[in-house]
């Protein structure tokens, strides 16, 4: 009987650890839950989302290191992607891509312009009417700047109200934890409701 006991506590011990390995490897490597604490990602993300990000997709990060291996693309303008924030590194932000590596961006009057080219921000709102020269802040008018190889420009969707590229500068390519790509859960703290609609939803 004893040995039985001793069997069964050795069993459920084993699938245990098995699960929290398990689960932590899937949290390195795979996919990782993030929630938003903010409104610079407004109307994509809203305070209250929780996503899931996919940490793969950039490369695998070998463990203790900035090496990444079997990358199956790039970060492309467009993507929504989770990093460490470049003034502290504790801090995960979330924006979305607008300059990759080579490209000169410029913000002329709100309106982003790369490569000489307008670009067709149909990510981006603005709610505040008001533009300012770059002489008093560079919201609505920067640039232009070269990105640099490996490196990344990034924008808040609620372009007047985001701590992003205007302010800090670039995001290395190393930096990048993984691209969202769902919402799995969200709830307004304010109001104290589920947002049902929201669960589901693809990030784009």
């Amino acid at each position: 009987m004893e040995k039985k006991v001793k069997s069964k506590f050795r069993e459920y011990t084993e699938s245990i650890i098995a699960a929290v390995i398990l689960a932590l490897l899937i949290r390195s490597f795979v996919i990782q839950a993030f929630k938003i604490p903010s409104g610079s990602m407004v109307p994509t993300l809203l305070v209250g989302d929780h996503i899931l990000v996919n940490k793969f997709i950039y490369g695998i990060r070998i463990p203790f290191t900035d090496i990444k291996i079997f990358p199956l693309h790039s970060p492309c303008r467009g993507d929504i992607i989770v990093f460490r924030y470049p003034m502290d590194r504790k801090k995960d932000f979330i924006k979305r891509v607008v300059g990759v590596g080579g490209d000169v961006v410029k913000i002329e009057d709100k309106k982003i312009i790369i490569n000489g080219e307008p670009w067709e921000d149909s990510y981006g709102v603005h709610k505040d009417s008001a533009i300012l020269l770059g002489s008093v802040s560079p919201r609505d008018n920067f640039g232009p700047v070269s990105v640099p190889q490996n490196a990344l420009f990034t924008l808040g969707d609620n372009r007047d109200k985001s701590h992003d590229s205007r302010y800090w500068g670039f995001v290395d390519l190393k930096e990048v934890k993984g691209s969202a790509f769902i919402i799995y859960w969200s709830w307004d703290k304010d109001n104290h409701w589920l947002r049902g609609r929201r669960i589901g939803k693809l990030v784009r």
